[in-house]
């Protein structure tokens, strides 16, 4: 199923970027420095034990990158498909007995937690205000969420994955602050009784020419679930520069 899925995404990546007769490209990269605020793990959901990748064990930071290609086949209409892989690790060791999946971890165990979050996203937005300075822009994503929550330790190690879709509102907006200079916020979102998904970037840009435009900025990453099967919530940080190419 994730072979199925990641060969549809790619395979739409490839249609994007060979369509005929769209009046505008653009291509965003984006990489910088990502650190875990939150990372709480309980599975099973109603009886694994709960810990904490930032509580309860030392939490890594490191660089990460993410792409996304557009494709605007109308003045007010845009696809997007966006690539964003991302993996956080923890180490440390276990205060108290922890059972995770089907694996207990003695108290005292020095473990390696490592959180993988990738996902993929097939967006649409409506240009709805448009003007010379400021704009607005509003539509849907699909989000691909690739999951995985491992813990291992010298005597043991156990895993727990997941795979699944889940549609978010997607907007944009921006205000040149100065001739060349933009604030924006550019993001996917949406919150329900049994979790969430918040994925927003704050950022500083200077258009450098009508194809090159570079940015700095800040995005957060949100979200989670609680049901039977699992919970798991987590936070992280990104310290972000942005390098952005329309042809």
């Amino acid at each position: 199923m994730k072979r199925a899925t990641l060969s549809i995404f790619l395979g739409l990546l490839v249609g994007v970027a060979c369509a005929k007769g769209a009046t505008a490209y653009e291509v965003d990269l984006e990489s910088g420095w990502l650190w875990t605020g939150r990372a709480d793990v309980r599975i099973p959901g109603n009886e694994g034990t709960r810990f904490s990748f930032t509580d309860d064990l030392d939490a890594d930071s490191g660089a990460y990158v993410r792409a996304r290609l557009g494709w605007r086949p109308r003045e007010r209409y845009a696809v997007m498909l966006t690539l964003a892989p991302l993996e956080a690790t923890a180490r440390g060791r276990f205060e108290e007995e922890i059972r995770f999946a089907d694996t207990v971890f003695p108290a005292g165990s020095a473990v390696k937690a490592t959180y993988r979050f990738n996902n993929y996203r097939a967006t649409y937005r409506y240009r709805w205000i448009e003007e010379a300075r400021y704009y607005l822009h509003v539509g849907g994503t699909l989000f691909v969420r690739d999951a995985k929550v491992t813990v291992r330790s010298e005597a043991d190690r156990d895993s727990d994955d997941d795979l699944g879709l889940v549609p978010l509102v997607s907007f944009a907006l921006g205000w040149e602050a100065v001739p060349h200079v933009w604030l924006r916020m550019d993001g996917d979102a949406l919150a329900a009784p049994q979790g969430r998904a918040i994925d927003i970037l704050f950022s500083l840009d200077y258009e450098w020419n009508t194809a090159w435009e570079t940015g700095i900025g800040y995005r957060v990453l949100d979200g989670g679930a609680d049901n039977n099967s699992v919970y798991t919530f987590a936070t992280f940080h990104h310290a972000a520069l942005v390098l952005r190419y329309r042809w």
